[in-house]
């Protein structure tokens, strides 16, 4: 079966990129469009070609595409001239958004974290999480986990498991053990009592951890969600042995489980956390590490970076917080959308013999092997759907529409995915690429 372009969603002319930008692109790869503006939870392409996004900037954009609240804040911001870069100055923008931070998201769940402003990604605050936790203990190993991500800058990379992400880095990773995720080994083992085991056994050949770095939901690594029992023994472990316990939030975290954070369910308290992608709201670069203030031994100047000033993304961030976190309400809305997705992506998987994965928004449908996700994602760009893939060999469809999207706009998008099911697996050849 092949399906033909429409032809108002051809192919852009691409000789510029083509001329001048590395071949390292990926995305626009799948999706062959020149974007020229978006809302919501809509993109448009310069030919009149109209999209829904569940993609989202990789969970960047949880309140959708330029929303009015936020960007009339940065406009009249800016308008006002407000300082842009402030390095590590006090501004009032700085200021705030920790107020915001403070009263809006730390109080309620009665949190005492240090709020250190990073450099702008989140592989930058999970890089300052692994120097801070080997500066306190005096230790050097991390234990990290099977098909885990956490950023592409050597210190992250070396917790991440993804082959072919490692062998980019062209040097030895090291100081790092990768056990076992949640579920690794299949639902009859537990492998935190595995961890446990190996880090009581002075013969295992397993070093003293500084840290356990553990994401809640793997949004990389194939949308596989620990349970919160799991969650629990990891952090008593982590207490048992003198690690400390860094959650990295980056992508599950800003509401994308139905929490503000995604641990929060479990009961646990991290010593350390990242935040970066939807942080700022509107898609602007902002990473935090956040830490308990004992922890804070840096010297001055120890760890810094020129863009951790982005105070246009403070002025964001501050009003996102206030528009979306002042109450439950969002965040209840946010887990009844989580709940249609998760019955529809099962409803999927048990008509076409696949299986789902994931947590609260955030979440997937596993249909065996890439080659197949890949059709499908190309299936359902061709009807106006953004979708991308996940996991070790992209065997996951993955679903990261923004957190504000209505339900009719949800089950309109969870429509074109089905359809795109129901095509790729009749079909006896594949979809021609557009």
């Amino acid at each position: 079966m092949t399906l033909t372009p429409n032809p108002s969603r051809q192919r852009p002319n691409t000789d510029i990129y083509d001329r001048r930008e590395s071949q390292v692109r990926s995305y626009c790869n799948s999706l062959p469009r020149q974007f020229t503006h978006a809302h919501g939870v809509w993109m448009y392409d310069d030919r009149g070609g109209r999209y829904l996004d569940f993609l989202a900037g990789c969970s960047s954009l949880n309140y959708g595409h330029n929303h009015l609240v936020l960007k009339q804040a940065l406009v009249d911001y800016i308008a006002r001239d407000g300082i842009t870069l402030g390095l590590d100055l006090f501004t009032e923008a700085k200021a705030e958004f920790l107020q915001a931070f403070e009263d809006i998201i730390l109080k309620p769940r009665q949190l005492d974290y240090t709020v250190m402003f990073t450099g702008p990604t989140g592989t930058n605050a999970v890089e300052a999480a692994l120097k801070l936790a080997r500066k306190v203990t005096g230790r050097r190993q991390i234990i990290a986990f099977t098909n885990g991500f956490h950023g592409m800058t050597l210190g992250a990379l070396a917790c991440t498991g993804n082959e072919g992400k490692r062998m980019g880095a062209g040097v030895p990773l090291a100081d790092v053990s990768h056990e076992a995720f949640d579920g690794y080994f299949g639902p009859d083992v537990d492998t935190a009592a595995q961890l446990e085991r190996r880090l009581a056994d002075s013969a295992s050949g397993l070093d003293a951890p500084a840290a356990i770095l553990v994401e809640t939901v793997q949004g990389e690594g194939g949308l596989n969600a620990a349970s919160f029992g799991w969650l629990r023994q990891i952090a008593e472990i982590a207490t048992r042995h003198n690690a400390l316990l860094i959650v990295d939030d980056i992508q599950a975290g800003c509401g994308r489980t139905g929490h503000f954070f995604s641990f929060e369910p479990a009961g646990i308290t991290p010593d350390i956390v990242t935040l970066a992608k939807s942080l700022s709201g509107l898609g602007l670069p902002m990473a935090l590490t956040l830490f308990r203030p004992e922890l804070d031994q840096w010297k001055s100047g120890e760890h810094n970076g020129t863009f951790r000033g982005n105070n246009h993304a403070f002025v964001t961030a501050a009003a996102a917080l206030r528009h979306f976190w002042q109450d439950d309400q969002f965040a209840a809305t946010a887990s009844r959308r989580g709940e249609l997705l998760a019955a529809r992506l099962e409803h999927m998987a048990k008509q076409h013999g696949f299986t789902t994965c994931g947590r609260g928004m955030m979440r997937g449908i596993n249909v065996g092997f890439g080659a197949r996700a890949e059709m499908i994602v190309r299936a359902c760009f061709h009807d106006g759907l953004i979708v991308e893939t996940s996991g070790a060999d992209g065997e996951v469809v993955k679903i990261l529409a923004p957190l504000i999207i209505t339900e009719n706009e949800l089950m309109q998008g969870l429509d074109i995915l089905e359809k795109a099911l129901v095509a790729v697996k009749s079909a006896t050849f594949p979809i021609a690429a557009e």
